[in-house]
This record gives C-alpha cells, sequence and structure tokens, in this order.
C-alpha cells in the first residue's frame, strides 16, 4: 500500500510540472504575439489605439489668415479619416511665437499638432530671443502645402513691370515704402530679401495681419508689398492692385499672365510661403508615422486640393525626413538673410 501510494505522489508530481511548464510556455508565446502585432501596427484587444480622443490643431494667427483656411481645411479632412474631430485652436500674437509656444509646451502625444508658416524659423533668427527651438522642440511630420508670394503695387505706382518699380526705387531713393502682415512674417522677409537685391533703401511698415496691409495699400499709403496670393489676388482681379511677379521657381496657375521674379531678371529669388505640420518633440515615432499617412492621405484628395488652389496653394505631402531637412534649409536660409542685411525686430 505504502509503494503504491508514493507511486501515486510521483504520478502527481509530475502531471503538475507538466502542467506549469505548458503554462509557461502559452504565457511566453503571448507575450510574443502582443509585441510582433504591436509593432506591426495591429490592433491587439485591451491596448488603446490611436487617437482615441479628439486632436487639437494649433494655428498662430487669428483667424480669416491663409494658414487658419489650410487649418480649417485639412482639420475637417482629417476629422472624417480618423474618426475624431480636429479642433481649430487659434493662438494670435508676437508673430506667431505665442502660439507656437503653447504648441511646443503641449503633451508629447501626438494630440497636440501645430500648423506653422516660415515664421516659425524667422523668428528664430530675427528676434532676440524666442521661448522654443523648432529643431529641438518639434518633429516635423509633413510640409503640407506651398505657395509663392506676389509682389503687388498700387495703381497710383508708374511701373508695370518689376524693372519699371526699381528704376522707381532709384529715382527716390527711400520713398517707397512696403507693407507686410508683420514684422518676422514671410511678406516682410521678402521685401528685406528684394531691398537687399536691388541695393536700395525700402521702408517696411509692418501691419498687424495681411488685411490691414492690403487695405493700406489699396487705399495709397503705401506703395507695394510681398503678399500671399490668398490676400491679393481679389484686389487684383478687381484691378485695384497691379501684380509685377511671382516668388515661385513656376508661374502660378490662379495668375497664370504674371512672371516669376526670376522671369523678370532676379535669377534665385525664390520665397514660398510653406506651411507644415508639427508635433511637440518627443512623440512617439509610431505616432508621428501615423499623423503623417493621415495628413498625406487628406492633402491627396480632390476636394482639398480644389480648395488650396482657390487660395493659389499647392499641396504638397512630402515625407517626414525630407520635410525636416526642408525646415533645417530654410532655418539656415533667413539666418543668413537676417545677419548679411542687419535685419532687427525693430
Amino acid at each position: 500500500m505504502v509503494t503504491r501510494s508514493r507511486k501515486s505522489v510521483s504520478a502527481r508530481a509530475q502531471s503538475n510540472e507538466r502542467d506549469r511548464i505548458r503554462q509557461s510556455r502559452a504565457s511566453r508565446i503571448a507575450l510574443v504575439t502582443v509585441a510582433t502585432f504591436s509593432g506591426l501596427g495591429v490592433a491587439v484587444p485591451g491596448h488603446a489605439q490611436f487617437p482615441s480622443k479628439s486632436l487639437r490643431l494649433v494655428v498662430p494667427y487669428a483667424p480669416g489668415g491663409v494658414v487658419d483656411f489650410v487649418g480649417r481645411t485639412l482639420a475637417q479632412r482629417l476629422s472624417e479619416q480618423l474618426g475624431q474631430s480636429v479642433v481649430i485652436d487659434n493662438r494670435g500674437g508676437a508673430g506667431g511665437i505665442l502660439g507656437t509656444e503653447v504648441a511646443s509646451r503641449a503633451g508629447a502625444d501626438g494630440y497636440t499638432l501645430l500648423l506653422m508658416d516660415p515664421a516659425i524659423v524667422i523668428n528664430q533668427s530675427l528676434q532676440p530671443k524666442v521661448p522654443y527651438d523648432v529643431l529641438k522642440d518639434f518633429a516635423t511630420v509633413t510640409i503640407a502645402t506651398s505657395s509663392p508670394l506676389v509682389l503687388a503695387i498700387n495703381t497710383k505706382v508708374a511701373a508695370k513691370t518689376v524693372q519699371d518699380l526699381v528704376a522707381v526705387a532709384k529715382a527716390k531713393p527711400g520713398a517707397l515704402t512696403f507693407a507686410s502682415a508683420g514684422i518676422g512674417t514671410t511678406p516682410h522677409m521678402a521685401g528685406e530679401f528684394f531691398k537687399a537685391r536691388i541695393g536700395q533703401a525700402l521702408v517696411h511698415v509692418p501691419y498687424k495681419g495681411s488685411g490691414p496691409a492690403m487695405q493700406d495699400l489699396v487705399g495709397g499709403n503705401v506703395q507695394m508689398t510681398f503678399s500671399s496670393i490668398a490676400a491679393a489676388i481679389p484686389f487684383i482681379r478687381e484691378g485695384r492692385l497691379v501684380a509685377l511677379a511671382t516668388t515661385g521657381a513656376k508661374r502660378v496657375s490662379a495668375l497664370p499672365e504674371v512672371p516669376t521674379m526670376i522671369e523678370a531678371g532676379f535669377a534665385g529669388f525664390e520665397v514660398e510661403l510653406w506651411q507644415a505640420v508639427f508635433v511637440p518633440g518627443g512623440t512617439p515615432r509610431d505616432t508621428i508615422v501615423r499623423l503623417h499617412a493621415e495628413t498625406t492621405k487628406a492633402l491627396q484628395s480632390t476636394e482639398v486640393r480644389a480648395a488650396l488652389a482657390k487660395v493659389g496653394n499647392e499641396a504638397v505631402g512630402n515625407a517626414s525626413v525630407e520635410a525636416s531637412a526642408f525646415v533645417r534649409a530654410e532655418l539656415a536660409k533667413w539666418a543668413r538673410l537676417v545677419k548679411d542685411a542687419g535685419i532687427r525686430s525693430e
């Protein structure tokens, strides 16, 4: 009896050990499966998926401008694709610095995005101190859109070409004034670029936005501007402003009869009013990949492209690596101009 009892205990112990080993193997397989499918971006029960709530798109300008228009167009499409609302957060002030700072301090979880134009790099070179570092505090998702500026003049200025305008500037040094949407904006820097290229004094008159600048230009209080096409084209089509040139590498479909600055005799004069989607630095790579895929998909849609074309913008949607390299190049480009031309924040 004793022998049989010992054999029975031994058999049970061996059976329990085999069960323990099988359970251990099953647990290891389950862990490997979860890790594998998570790495492939496949949904795993019990794991939160991105996005699981609404997103915020910070626009560092007041409603009504071209950046705001692009932001709202993009947000609407992204909301449809993601199944989550994308809320526009207009944070105007200090030439875009205020809104940019707000975005830089947001959580690096992909739920806060920033749509910003070249002012994000210009301000870093022009201002004595800004509360962010574009290369450290942000990751670039993609360049969303790009558009050249248009050199427009008041109808009373005796010029039909860019060369005519240069002649006017030389005839009365310091008499020509150029309007901009504000210190550090792309129109401001384009005017400084032109000023450096022709070697003539031009007086910069900054405004709080493109709307007031256009009104004063039409009214004759200032003589010229480099403006976003979206802001200037209504006045050009009404004959209240004269378009002399655009600043891209090729002509704009919205103004096909207007030559480029390069065609007008200014080789290398290219200024693009681009807009890029950023997220706070430290945002997980897989989240950036998802945001990039959805943003570029939105930019490829017929409806979005058509809406952008109406305001002279062209959808871009390049790779994140290319976009980051472009932002670095733009930072260096404008820093050189600020230094060489001795431009100050005034």
